[in-house]
């Protein structure tokens, strides 16, 4: 996919899934724009050229959705002068498993034997109704829709660890709120696979040298398009739309979503 189409990747070397979430029509005809906001996974591995380039594409902010435990275990590598906001989704639920992957996937041994006993689409399920309900949950994408909303903060980039379960979740609430169609918004959630596979080919091979089967750690390791779906359910069953959402739990209101509208779409 070229960095030209919607969901295309930058070429860093050390920060798999790193786009740029513009380029999206929507169902009224408009266009998210592009270089305003970017997700990626943790920014630990950034090299010196991944470094410069977030300089480059004029990165002001960068929002860390990650726990405080995941921070201090892998802090990123940034360009000189960026802002940190760090919105820890998860703190009502430290043991989430979006938020033990890195721990996970470091440990082979240990994640062989959960897993032989883990019911994983069970798991992300409930995690992924976190992520629409939890009070730390609201509280952080509260505070990153509002961020965003301010130009001020622009271009930023927000990330959590694999850069595809809490930062997933937010470039689907704000492509939803922007009005792109629902199966774009999941066909871009799922494009994590493709882009994340091949960085972590060491880690499954570890995970096999250790009696695991790697497709058990995949679905953990990547995305399944039911794991977004039921955050839609819960996000109808609580909140009915996704205006109502932003409003409701979020507490992001009308004027505050139109500035999104505004700053976001052409």
């Amino acid at each position: 996919m070229s960095d030209t189409q919607p969901g295309s990747l930058l070429p860093a070397e050390g920060i798999p899934n790193l786009r740029d979430i513009g380029g999206y029509t929507t169902t009224d005809g408009r266009t998210v724009r592009r270089g305003l906001v970017y997700r990626s996974t943790a920014l630990d591995h950034a090299t010196d050229a991944d470094v410069q380039l977030l300089a480059d594409r004029g990165i002001r902010t960068v929002i860390d959705l990650r726990t405080a435990a995941e921070r201090d275990a892998r802090p990123d590598r940034l360009p000189d002068g960026v802002d940190v906001l760090d919105l820890d989704v998860f703190a009502d639920a430290p043991g989430a498993t979006p938020a033990r992957i890195a721990k996970l996937s470091s440990e082979p041994e240990k994640a062989t034997k959960l897993l032989a006993r883990a019911d994983v689409d069970a798991v992300f399920a409930q995690s992924y109704r976190g992520l629409v309900s939890l009070p730390s949950a609201l509280a952080a994408y509260r505070d990153l829709f509002q961020a965003l909303a301010r130009t001020d903060t622009l271009p930023a980039l927000y990330h959590c660890t694999t850069g595809k379960d809490r930062t997933g979740w937010a470039t689907a609430a704000l492509l939803l709120l922007l009005g792109v169609r629902e199966k774009t918004v999941v066909d871009d959630y799922v494009l994590s696979n493709d882009y994340l596979m091949v960085s972590l080919k060491p880690v499954l091979e570890a995970f096999a040298a250790h009696g695991g089967d790697p497709e058990k750690l995949k679905p953990v390791l990547g995305v399944k398009a039911q794991y977004l779906l039921t955050a839609f359910e819960e996000l109808r069953e609580k909140y009915g739309t996704i205006e109502r959402y932003f409003a409701d739990g979020l507490g992001v209101d009308a004027d505050a979503q139109q500035r999104l509208k505004d700053v976001f779409l052409d």
